[in-house]
């Protein structure tokens, strides 16, 4: 009998750590973890980086496998800045990718060298997530914390660097930090926002270990560590996507993307150009407000998630905490259209609706041919939409997807997605397989398929209008027409 290897996979998201203990050869998950994070509230979106060890630590131990892990790779949520002192010891606590505050930055730094210059240098145009603009906003605001600052981590990095005392990162994270190209480090960027690149981690080959695990680590020590990826590079990973395959996932923040084989290259800022985590490339639109949003307006009306009402005329566009697509970064909340007749159930699916609708429109932009992607790799415009994250499981999650983009949606039973991912890169230093290769062996994508049903083309009218007449309410940032006086 051929004896039984296990990998772990990690991920290191916003609000939790998630382990998976899983078997090299079917991907069976074995056993797996949880553990919590803080994350401040009001303008501020902030972790204590010593949390996420700790909490790795836990959902590691808690798999009931990690003694005999024989390979360990972690995912982490993407464009956090974390910040080091010569000891190793956080500065201040990590800026997440959702805090906007450094929106003004990143709109500096657009204004300095032009859009179309970022997207042909950086791949994306940088907004209020990218690492570059906390950076800016971390100098200019609190230029004592910068000074101490001897080390810059993105979140993933942070943990892997303290499983193997090794400082590194891989392509498909550091494509989020808008310093980054595929030359390198990109020296122009970094004296722009008076970044170090002394700083800043070796970039190591997804294709092999970047280090040992330590000791005190929480599994044992000697094994080989992947370099690891961020979130969404991960989870990719764990669909082992095929090029050309959409999908759309649904969890705090929503994302589409599709594995494409040429350089994605938008200047409008809708799609970032990030590499994923071999060789290629994920051209990604996020947004800010997905499945919190909606769940914390179905508490502001006292009703289950699940509560929603076909018909009316709400529109809701749910920008809780700004938006990054559409950029709106200082954008809060709307609710239009009601009328005596508005049910709550119909104020809730409309907030669904909009939270889709932004998340397709986005899809658009993703599939487009031209500059985004080679047309002999182009995402295909007629393939079901893979349909992951949290709210996948949801039927008013489901539903919205079908009624708005009127495509058949696949919906792969693999949970934890990004611990999977991660998992892939584990299994494949041992194996010496593509990790792509060995989702696809695992069958991690396979799930039922919801046929497609008409678009709802009159709910995506009344919110394209609503979201073009808001947009000058919303766009706090934009100057405002002065009010005439009247000459007495």
């Amino acid at each position: 009998m051929a004896v039984q290897r296990v990998v772990i996979g990690v991920d290191s998201s916003t609000q939790a750590t998630k382990a998976l203990a899983v078997d090299v050869d079917s991907g069976e998950v074995l056993g797996q973890g949880r553990a919590s994070h803080t994350v401040s509230t009001g303008e501020a979106r902030e972790s204590d980086p010593r949390q996420w060890w700790s909490a790795l630590c836990a959902a590691v131990e808690a798999t009931g496998y990690a003694p005999r892990a024989e390979a360990m790779s972690i995912g982490g949520q993407q464009h956090g800045l974390v910040t080091l002192d010569a000891s190793g010891e956080p500065v201040r606590p990590a800026l997440l990718w959702n805090d906007v505050r450094s929106a003004p930055q990143a709109a500096a730094l657009v204004e300095r060298f032009g859009a179309r210059w970022w997207a042909e240098r950086a791949g994306s145009v940088p907004n209020a997530s990218f690492t570059a603009a906390k950076w800016a906003w971390l100098r200019e605001n609190e230029p004592r914390n910068a000074e101490n600052v001897a080390a810059v981590r993105l979140p993933h990095d942070y943990l892997t660097e303290r499983l193997t005392g090794v400082g590194a990162t891989d392509r498909g994270d550091v494509s989020g930090t808008a310093w980054w190209s595929p030359s390198g480090y990109d020296n122009e960027v970094l004296a722009a926002i008076g970044l170090d690149a002394a700083t800043l981690p070796a970039l190591a080959p997804p294709d092999r270990a970047v280090g040992l695990s330590r000791a005190n680590s929480p599994v044992p020590q000697g094994i080989p560590i992947g370099v690891g990826t961020g979130d969404n590079m991960a989870a990719a990973l764990g669909l082992g996507l095929e090029p050309g395959t959409p999908v759309l996932s649904l969890g705090t923040s929503g994302t589409v993307y599709a594995r494409t084989l040429v350089r994605p290259n938008d200047p409008t800022g809708v799609v970032a150009g990030f590499a994923d985590a071999g060789g290629d490339w994920l051209p990604l639109a996020c947004t800010l407000n997905c499945t919190q949003a909606i769940d914390r307006i179905a508490t502001l009306l006292s009703l289950d998630r699940e509560q929603v009402e076909p018909g009316g005329s709400a529109v809701v566009l749910p920008y809780l905490d700004g938006e990054r697509t559409p950029r709106l970064p200082s954008a809060s909340g709307l609710i239009h259209g009601l009328r005596h007749d508005t049910t709550p159930g119909q104020v809730l699916q409309a907030a669904y609706d909009g939270a889709v609708y932004s998340l397709l429109a986005a899809l658009e932009s993703v599939l487009a041919p031209g500059d985004i992607s080679a047309s002999a790799t182009s995402p295909d415009q007629d393939a079901p939409l893979l349909l992951i994250g949290g709210g996948a499981r949801g039927t008013a999650w489901q539903q919205t997807v079908l009624h708005l983009s009127g495509r058949a949606v696949r919906i792969p039973p693999a949970g934890e997605l990004v611990a999977l991912g991660a998992a892939a890169q584990a299994a494949a230093l041992l194996t010496g397989a593509d990790p792509y290769a060995v989702a696809r062996h695992w069958g991690t994508a396979e799930g039922p398929l919801l046929e497609p049903i008409p678009r709802d083309v009159a709910a995506c009218e009344r919110l394209a209008e609503t979201l073009a007449a808001a947009t000058p309410l919303l766009d706090t940032t934009a100057p405002r027409p002065s009010t005439p006086v009247d000459a007495e």
